[in-house]
């Protein structure tokens, strides 16, 4: 009598190599679908220690081509790489639009390169928690260098830097207005600046702009005695023909080997700490989405706002601290 052979599981194609598994699990992952807490604890024990680099900076400074020209060198040098490109989300269906990953056409049938886009689904809300999870399942499947690209707006290039290990800051000549009102956000989480589109006018001035910030920002740290030992570089690129794109990944590997030499227990900490946080930021959204959000009471809060009987800031509260003690939301 023959014994039937069990058919793998999804997650047995995936430790296996199988690329649609792994393109299936970062769906399941990322939409929340029920039970991906459990995949990405079975995942977990399967990390290789991927290094996770971060690009990001304005619309229009060239990530994409970048991204496409890094991937194209360490695919060539040998290594495995996943790309997680978070774009803007259709106003129709919530998905990605994909507008960048045209600039990544010669990536498609490079055989050590998945690409992987993410949408914003209209805001940053959770978008760190995914990300670092995607992560999570590119290291279990083998990646060794993740680059993560984000939209390039608002807060969500800040959500996403805390998931890298380095941040590289794209800027392009054109940027030099904007240097000064994007210094407090984008320019403090920068471990290395890229001018791309080097060949354009002003290349010179933009560059001489940024080192001259990253100046004075390293003596105040310095008289604060707040200086980390880092001090950020710039370097120039030309993504379009390739240009630079050497010089680029060499910083980040100083940065890396930086991280490694100075306090490695320590940084490891603290991404333990940063994946914690997320987890349970992440799993207290879900609940109260679940359970406050969608309740009746939170509709009979919405019509005595709307009817002027109550304010938005006192309704909160009460319903925040009747949700917190575990009590029925009235």
């Amino acid at each position: 009598m023959s014994t039937a052979t069990k058919s793998p599981t999804l997650l047995d194609r995936f430790l296996s190599g199988d690329r649609v598994a792994l393109a299936r699990i970062i769906s399941h992952v990322e939409n929340r679908a029920e039970g991906y807490n459990n995949v990405l604890s079975r995942i977990f024990a399967h990390r290789h220690g991927a290094y996770r680099v971060g690009l990001t900076g304005p619309p229009g400074a060239g990530k994409s081509s970048l991204v496409n020209q890094l991937a194209l060198k360490l695919a060539a040098d040998g290594h495995k790489v996943g790309i997680i490109a978070v774009d803007p989300s259709s106003p129709f269906t919530g998905g990605a639009l994909l507008g960048d990953r045209v600039r990544m056409q010669s990536l498609y049938g490079v055989e050590n390169v998945f690409i992987r886009s993410m949408a914003t689904r209209g805001s940053s809300g959770g978008l760190a928690a995914a990300t670092k999870d995607v992560c999570v399942v590119m290291e279990g499947f083998g990646f060794d260098i993740i680059l993560v690209e984000t939209v390039g707006v608002g807060q969500v290039e800040l959500d996403v830097a805390a998931v890298c290990d380095t941040v590289t800051v794209v800027f392009v000549p054109e940027s030099g207005d904007a240097i000064q009102a994007m210094k407090s956000g984008l320019m403090e989480i920068a471990d290395v600046f890229c001018l791309n589109k080097s060949d354009r006018p002003g290349a010179e001035r933009v560059r001489a702009e940024i080192e001259s910030i990253l100046e004075v920002r390293q003596e105040v740290r310095r008289s604060l005695k707040t200086f980390s030992g880092w001090h950020p570089p710039v370097t120039t690129t030309i993504a379009t023909s390739g240009q630079g794109i050497p010089a680029l990944w060499e910083l980040i590997e100083k940065h890396r080997a930086y991280r490694e030499s100075s306090d490695p227990a320590g940084h490891r900490r603290l991404r333990v700490r940063s994946d914690l946080v997320l987890a349970l930021l992440e799993l207290s959204r879900r609940r109260l989405d679940d359970e406050l959000l969608r309740s009746a009471a939170m509709e009979n809060a919405v019509e005595q706002i709307v009817s002027q009987k109550a304010d938005p800031y006192t309704m909160a509260q009460h319903l925040f601290s009747q949700w917190r003690n575990g009590g029925a939301v009235t």
